[in-house]
C-alpha cells in the first residue's frame, strides 16, 4: 500500500473480542471511546494497539476515532461524546487556552490527565535523506509541511526553527490538510522537511524511499537554541532518543521530549470511570507495550507527574493506591489546578464579543496576578 492510500483507510476503528483472560479489578462500561490522530501516524497505531488489549482482557468494546485537527480530538470529549483523548501537544495548548484554543467559541480547557508515555522516541523535522540539510541554518529556504488543520503541529515547527534562530518567514510553507497529508507531501518529494515523532510508521517507510531518511538534531548543551525553542513550546525538553528509523543506542538523536501520547478526559468525567481506565492501561501493560514504539512509555515508573497539565481526581486516587504518587507531586497537582481555574475564570469573565480580541492581554495578566 502506498503511505497515501492510508488516508482512505476506515475512519473507525472498533474493537469487540470476546473476553480473553479477563481482569475483574479494572470495571469499564460496555463501550469506551477515544480520539486519537489520523490513520497511519504514531498516535493513531498506538490507540489501535491500547484498544485491542483493553478490549480482549475486558470484553468492552473500544473505539478509536482518528480526527485530523487539535480541536477536534477534544471538542467531542468535552461534549460527552467520546470519552478519552489520547493527544500530544495540543493537551497543553487546550489547558492553557492557546493556538487553536484562542479562538473565540472555545477558550482554556479543563482538560486533566490519566497518564503519559516518556519513552526513547523524541519530536523533530523529519528530512528528505538527500537534503544535505544538517542544522536549523540549513532550512532557510526549504519547504516545510504546514498542517493547516493543527497549530500545534505549526507551533512544533516554529520551535524548531526558533532553535536556530529562523522564523516561519524563513522557509516555504507548504499547505498540508493533515499529519497524514504532510508525510504524504515528503513522499512526493513536495517538502523537504515535515515535524514528527521518530517512531511514526510513516518514517518506516521513508527509510526506503529513494531519498531516505534524516532527523534534524536539536543539540542540548545548545542552551540559547533551547531558550527560544521553550519560549514557543515549553512543554518540550531536550531529550536523547534511541528510538527510531536510523536511530539507535549506538547512534542516538538529541531532540525534543515531552509525555507522548498522553491519556486525557474533561475535569467532569466521572472519576470511577477515571480510575479504572488510569488502572486497565496499568494493568494490560504488557499486553500492548511490545505492540508500537512508545508504548514501553506508559510504564508505572516512567510516568511524569509533575509535567504542564494536572492530573484527574480519578488518576491520581489510582496512582496513590500504586505508591507512586509521592507529596511533591501532590504540591505540583494543585498548583496546576489552581493555574487551570485561573484561566477558565479569567475567560468567563471575558464577554464573548470581545473574547477573541482580549484574551492574550486578558490571560497574561490574570496569570500574573494569581503568581504564575
Amino acid at each position: 500500500m502506498k503511505p497515501y492510500a492510508l488516508l482512505a483507510a476506515t475512519a473507525l476503528a472498533s474493537f469487540a473480542w470476546g473476553s480473553i483472560g479477563v481482569a475483574e479489578e479494572a470495571k469499564l462500561p460496555a463501550t469506551v471511546s477515544m480520539t486519537s490522530y489520523d490513520v497511519g501516524s504514531a498516535g493513531y497505531s498506538q490507540a489501535v494497539a491500547i484498544g485491542k488489549a483493553i478490549s480482549d482482557a475486558y470484553g468492552v468494546s473500544l473505539r478509536v476515532l482518528p480526527t485530523t485537527s487539535d480541536v477536534a480530538r477534544t471538542i467531542p470529549v468535552r461534549q460527552g461524546r467520546v470519552d478519552f483523548a489520547l493527544v500530544g501537544s495540543e493537551a497543553y495548548n487546550a489547558m492553557e487556552g492557546t493556538e487553536a484554543f484562542s479562538a473565540q467559541e472555545l477558550g482554556p480547557q479543563d482538560l486533566q490527565l490519566l497518564a503519559g508515555a516518556n519513552s526513547e522516541n523524541c519530536f523533530t523535522l523529519a528530512l528528505q535523506g538527500d537534503g544535505g540539510i544538517k542544522s536549523v541554518a540549513d532550512l532557510k529556504g526549504k519547504r516545510i509541511g504546514w498542517v493547516v488543520s493543527s497549530p500545534a503541529l505549526q507551533n512544533n515547527v516554529a520551535g524548531f526553527l526558533a532553535f536556530g534562530g529562523l522564523t516561519w518567514d524563513d522557509v516555504e510553507k507548504v499547505d498540508v490538510g493533515s499529519f497524514a497529508a504532510s508525510w504524504e507531501a515528503f513522499f512526493n518529494g513536495q517538502v523537504d522537511a515535515v515535524t514528527t515523532l521518530t517512531t511514526t510508521t510513516f518514517a518506516t517507510q521513508a527509510v526506503a524511499s529513494p531519498s531516505g531518511l534524516a532527523w534534524l538534531p536539536l543539540p542540548k548543551d545548545d542552551k540559547e537554541g533551547w531558550t527560544r525553542l521553550q519560549a514557543l513550546k515549553p512543554q518540550f525538553s531536550p531529550r536523547t532518543a534511541t528510538m527510531g528509523p536510523n536511530i539507535s543506542a549506538e547512534k542516538p538523536l538529541e531532540c525534543a521530549g515531552f509525555p507522548f501520547p498522553v491519556l486525557a478526559a474533561y475535569a467532569d468525567k466521572d472519576a470511577e470511570v477515571v480510575y479504572n481506565m488510569t488502572k486497565a492501561l496499568q494493568d494490560q501493560f504488557q499486553a500492548y507495550e511490545k505492540s508500537e514504539p512508545g508504548l514501553n512509555g506508559f510504564a508505572g515508573d516512567r510516568q511524569n507527574f509533575q509535567w504542564v497539565l494536572p492530573y484527574h481526581a480519578g488518576a491520581v486516587r489510582y496512582w496513590k493506591e500504586t505508591g507512586k504518587w509521592t507529596e511533591a507531586d501532590e504540591a505540583h497537582n494543585q498548583k496546576l489546578l489552581r493555574r487551570q481555574q485561573v484561566l477558565l475564570d479569567a475567560w468567563a469573565g471575558l464577554p464573548a464579543g470581545e473574547r477573541a480580541q482580549k484574551w492574550a492581554d486578558t490571560r497574561a495578566k490574570a496569570l500574573a496576578d494569581a503568581g504564575f
